[in-house]
């Protein structure tokens, strides 16, 4: 018997491609179909690369063509597989109105993090740009005191019908922390889910409104908090606080490592040396490297990082941050005047990462993958 192309063709518009909602031919599955007397060629291209699905395909265009044109047909079935290719998904679910989340990390406490991250926001909102900060160092959360909003709450909003939180502002900065729900000789003893969980309220259920830039205050270390944030969030870039002593720099030297380890990947925007130098009020120009010389600085040439900028360690930086006015509201001072320079740094590096880096892609992290040792090469 000589079969008949077309014949074919309309035995094949019995076939419905899963998932389309449309038949074999309609769809384009079917590129070509040859016929040589009792004998059938049919090139078929689907989506789907499974085994299952080839020969699921292959079982029924055998069947259609037997029971709707000739039983004792020849065939042949060509199946190519043309699956489309994955992209890579954005880390975490981006927050609309948020551009740049910046998360701000220390190898150690004790080091000045929070410090330099309250003064960075304030410095930002100087400049004129919308900041918020997100205090996720959930077992000492000391952003309140530092921006002077100790004693306020956070309060409920209507956003598109849900309740919200709105954070608390002051300082042109909006600020979100566990110390709003907390009472001051309250201890926070929480295993890492329930921290965890307790951050992504902050993240996801507040109205943060439109952002230029959410810096993100992180515990010290390398741990459970910090992978909550990375799963959670798109984050631009990290930085990593340190002072120049060699006890910091180890540690610090572990967090840059965190933030590259192959399967973490957030671009570090660079390095900041707190406590830099000591320099007394009455005599300004002296500068007294208690902790070491240049360590910071050091470290960032040697992991190939941009330097941000140092601090000096003056005694009016810690009274501004116990009576909540930061140190980089001060006026016509060298720290008002170190902190602005620090902040167009991370701002440039920012700008710069954003021109030639792809936002950064999701992270699989498996119950070792946190705790394996990061390989320098």
């Amino acid at each position: 018997m000589k079969l008949d192309k077309k014949e074919i063709l309309k035995a094949l518009e019995t076939i419905t491609v899963p998932g389309e909602g449309k038949n074999m031919v309609e769809s384009g599955a079917v590129t070509n179909v040859m016929t040589f007397g009792d004998e059938v060629v049919v090139d078929v291209t689907i989506k789907n690369p499974s085994l299952q699905a080839r020969k699921k395909t292959e079982v029924e265009i055998l069947k259609a063509i037997h029971n709707e044109v000739y039983e004792k047909a020849k065939i042949k079935v060509n199946i190519n597989v043309d699956a489309p290719e994955k992209k890579p998904q954005i880390k975490g679910k981006a927050i609309p109105g948020i551009k740049n989340i910046i998360a701000v990390a220390s190898g150690k406490g004790g080091v000045g993090k929070s410090t330099i991250t309250v003064n960075l926001a304030v410095t930002l909102a100087k400049m004129g740009f919308n900041v918020g900060l997100l205090d996720a160092d959930i077992y000492g959360p000391s952003a309140p005191i530092m921006l002077d909003v100790e004693r306020e709450r956070p309060l409920a909003v209507k956003v598109d019908g849900k309740s919200k939180m709105k954070p608390v502002e002051n300082y042109g900065v909006k600020v979100l922390s566990i110390g709003f729900f907390t009472q001051p000789n309250q201890a926070v003893i929480w295993r890492g889910p329930m921290a965890s969980k307790a951050l992504n309220q902050m993240i996801f259920d507040a109205a943060w409104g439109e952002l230029d830039f959410l810096l993100v205050d992180l515990p010290p270390g390398t741990g459970d908090i910090h992978l909550s944030i990375m799963q959670s969030l798109p984050v631009t870039g990290a930085v990593v606080v340190s002072t120049p002593q060699n006890v910091a720099l180890a540690d610090a030297r572990k967090g840059v490592a965190m933030f590259q380890q192959e399967s973490i990947r957030v671009p570090v925007l660079g390095i900041i040396e707190n406590m830099a130098y000591f320099t007394p009020e009455e005599l300004p120009e002296n500068k007294y490297y208690i902790f070491g010389k240049e360590g910071a600085k050091n470290l960032s040439e040697d992991l190939d990082v941009p330097f941000l900028g140092e601090i000096p360690l003056i005694q009016s930086i810690r009274e501004a941050g116990d009576v909540g006015r930061p140190a980089a509201l001060q006026t016509a001072t060298p720290l008002e005047e170190a902190f602005e320079e620090l902040t167009r740094n991370i701002v440039q590096e920012v700008v710069d990462r954003n021109e030639n880096l792809p936002p950064t892609e999701a992270i699989k992290i498996t119950t070792m993958a946190g705790c394996s040792a990061v390989k320098k090469k």
